[in-house]
């Protein structure tokens, strides 16, 4: 069984578009690309280091595939990121298969989320996302994700794509590692753990008052009976 790793930058408000430049992803008229650049130092560098020169396959949105298909095979020989990229499997979702012109992508075929279950259920290496906020918001909403690597930054941008959408499946998570770097960021390695547990701090018995609060709020919620 292979596991589905999540990897990504967000900011506090759970933003993870566009982290590495200006010109990286302005859709929707996003206007802080390269957000991340400053928070950066040589520990976390080192850290990224050895997570992306581990063994795994990428798992990326069509979006974020281009994003590094312009940019990756172009980098040098001496650049170790790239040099893992264009060695890596690529697998893709994407409608266009025959326009995957980086080496070693192959095309997720017919239903993305069945050919995705296929991939987790057969040998070889962990599967890596990267961006691909799309892809990892289906991912989340299908129980997919196995672990999460979450390098959370200071900074609330307000909008832009997010890691989380509305309709993820409701999961406790295990904190397996946080740490923190000198310019405030935090990275948080994750696990699923189970179902979300539920429970109460409110008194045994309710006051005439909560009881009134409460039929309020299912009157308008459309709950009355």
């Amino acid at each position: 069984m292979r596991k589905v790793i999540v990897s990504a930058f967000v900011s506090v408000d759970g933003v993870m578009q566009a982290p590495g430049g200006p010109d990286e992803d302005i859709a929707g008229g996003f206007e802080f690309g390269g957000w991340t650049f400053h928070y950066w130092d040589a520990e976390m560098g080192k850290i990224m280091g050895d997570h992306l020169s581990a063994s795994y396959d990428l798992l990326l949105g069509r979006y974020t595939y281009d994003i590094f298909a312009a940019h990756w095979p172009y980098a040098g020989d001496d650049d170790p990121i790239g040099q893992k990229f264009n060695s890596v499997i690529k697998y893709v979702a994407t409608s266009d298969p025959d326009s995957l012109s980086w080496q070693n992508s192959v095309a997720l075929d017919g239903d993305i989320i069945d050919a995705i279950r296929t991939l987790k259920a057969g040998n070889g290496p962990d599967l890596l996302t990267q961006g691909s906020s799309k892809l990892v918001q289906a991912l989340i909403a299908n129980d997919l994700v196995d672990e999460y690597r979450l390098w959370v930054m200071p900074a609330i941008l307000g909008r832009g794509k997010r890691l989380f959408g509305n309709d993820g499946a409701p999961t406790n998570l295990k904190l397996i590692l946080s740490q923190s770097f000198s310019t405030g960021v935090c990275l948080n390695i994750l696990r699923p753990d189970g179902a979300v547990k539920c429970g109460s701090f409110a008194h045994h018995a309710p006051s005439d008052a909560e009881r009134e609060r409460q039929r309020k709020m299912r009157i308008a919620e459309g709950l009355a009976r």
